[in-house]
């Protein structure tokens, strides 16, 4: 039977690079975005654009469009990065990157919970920059605190559905050349799927809620 993959943000960067890698082994790959992509539709069985995921009519309308799927893995990547530096720090901002980057996948992971059963996985697509006891340089107050919450999000979700024999990982992708640095990271989108794969793969419930990079070292909170 074919194992089914929804990935959020999956029209470029890393989540394109992991949507390629799931349909390369045989995966049902969904694609979900607000903006689809020529690179995507080449990739993805289903495509599901124009979805906005702070949105609640939007997550319900990803909900219906998956109504018949059995969901394997859930990979919640949509995320923002905006830089704020004390002095002139936007509460705006603050709020829209708490918005995309830790509350959407929980609503996400909420609305789509129906469609998983025993055995499936959330990976949810974190940073090192969300560790409080890693953070030696300041600054990012969104950023840094919304991928905190996704962080505390996660560790309750991995309780919450271990019975339900659902596991959980929070998962440091790398500092990767995508748009959202500018393409100044350290490595390649495919290299930062392939450690994120590996932790997946590697994934169960007696480690679920852990906090990993994808290098495989586990992370400080």
């Amino acid at each position: 039977m074919v194992s089914t993959v929804v990935i959020t943000g999956a029209n470029r960067g890393v989540g394109l690079a992991l949507a390629e890698h799931y349909h390369k082994e045989g995966w049902q790959v969904v694609g979900v975005c607000r903006q689809t992509s020529h690179e995507l539709q080449q990739v993805a069985n289903k495509v599901v654009d124009n979805i906005d995921v702070t949105l609640a009519a939007d997550i319900a309308t990803l909900a219906n469009a998956l109504a018949d799927d059995t969901i394997d893995l859930l990979i919640n990547n949509a995320g923002l990065l905006q830089d704020d530096v004390l002095g002139s720090v936007d509460v705006d901002s603050l709020r829209l990157q708490m918005e995309v980057n830790a509350f959407a996948p929980l609503r996400v992971t909420e609305a789509l919970l129906p469609l998983m059963v025993q055995g499936s996985k959330i990976a949810n697509i974190t940073s090192r920059m969300g560790s409080i006891a890693d953070n030696d340089s300041g600054g990012r107050y969104g950023y840094r605190a919304s991928k905190a919450a996704l962080n505390a999000f996660g560790k309750s979700l991995a309780i919450d559905l271990k019975g339900q024999g659902i596991a959980v990982a929070q998962l440091h992708p790398g500092y990767v050349q995508t748009r959202m640095v500018n393409f100044g990271g350290l490595i390649s989108p495919q290299q930062a799927a392939a450690g994120i794969v590996s932790r997946i793969e590697a994934l169960t419930l007696e480690n679920s809620g852990s906090f990993w990079h994808s290098n495989g070292e586990e992370l400080p909170w």
